[in-house]
C-alpha cells in the first residue's frame, strides 16, 4: 500500500490503495514516517496513486482503535518537517482530514486542478494533530485557519493557490513538473540544500 524508491538523490513514496481512496491505517503513517526518517535523500516526494491523494483516516481503522488520535500522525509531520533536503507534496488528487499534516509539513505542494483540501475534525469532534494548526496559520493566514478548522470548509485548488496552501496548480503533467521542479535542488549539494533551508527556518 506504499511504495517507495529512491533515484538520482530522490526518494518518492507513494500512497498506493486507491480502492480505498488512498485512506491511512495506522500501519502506513509508520511505515511513511520510518522511510522519512532514515532517509538521506536530497529530494523527498509524497505522492498518490488514483485521483485523491488521501481520504485521511481509515474509518475501518478508526472504528476498530484509536487511529484518529494515534501518536503516528504527529510522528510523520514531524519527520517531514524535519527532513533536511527539499520536500514536495505532488497532490494528485484531493488531500483531507488528516493527510493534509504530512503536506502542510512539506516545503513546496503543487496539485492537479481538481484537488480539493478539507479537515474536518469539527464535524468529528476531535482535535487536529498538535502541529497541524500552526503550520496551516502559518501558510494561509489565522482567519483561513480557522475556517478550514472550524467549519469544515472545502477549499478548491484555485482559492488554496490564491491563499497560499499550494504553490502550483499542474494544468498538465504532475509528474512532468514536478520534475522540472525539482531538477536544480538534484543537482545541487546537498549540504547546499541544507544550509539554505536552515537559513531559511
Amino acid at each position: 500500500m506504499i511504495d517507495a524508491h529512491t533515484a538520482d538523490g530522490c526518494l518518492t513514496v507513494t500512497i498506493n490503495r486507491p480502492e480505498k481512496a488512498n485512506a491511512l491505517t495506522e500501519a502506513m503513517l509508520s511505515e511513511i514516517a520510518g522511510l522519512v526518517e532514515d532517509t538521506h535523500a536530497q529530494v523527498l516526494v509524497l505522492t498518490g496513486v488514483g485521483n485523491v491523494f488521501s481520504a485521511g483516516a481509515d474509518l475501518d481503522d478508526v472504528r476498530g482503535g484509536t487511529l484518529a488520535t494515534s501518536d503516528q500522525w504527529e510522528r510523520l509531520s514531524t519527520a517531514v518537517a524535519a527532513f533536511e533536503g527539499l520536500s514536495v507534496a505532488a497532490l494528485n488528487g484531493t488531500a483531507a482530514g488528516g493527510s493534509l499534516g504530512m503536506v502542510l509539513a512539506c516545503d513546496l505542494r503543487l496539485c492537479v486542478p481538481s484537488a480539493q483540501f478539507f479537515y474536518p475534525v469539527v464535524k468529528m469532534g476531535v482535535l487536529p494533530q498538535p502541529s497541524d494548526p500552526a503550520r496551516l496559520a502559518a501558510l494561509v493566514g489565522p482567519s483561513m485557519a480557522k475556517r478550514i478548522l472550524m467549519t469544515g470548509a472545502k477549499i478548491s485548488s484555485a482559492e488554496a493557490l490564491t491563499a497560499g496552501l499550494i504553490d502550483v496548480i499542474s494544468d498538465g503533467d504532475l509528474g512532468t513538473d514536478v520534475a522540472t521542479l525539482i531538477a536544480p535542488a538534484l543537482n545541487a549539494p546537498r549540504r547546499q540544500l541544507v544550509a539554505i533551508k536552515s537559513l531559511i527556518g
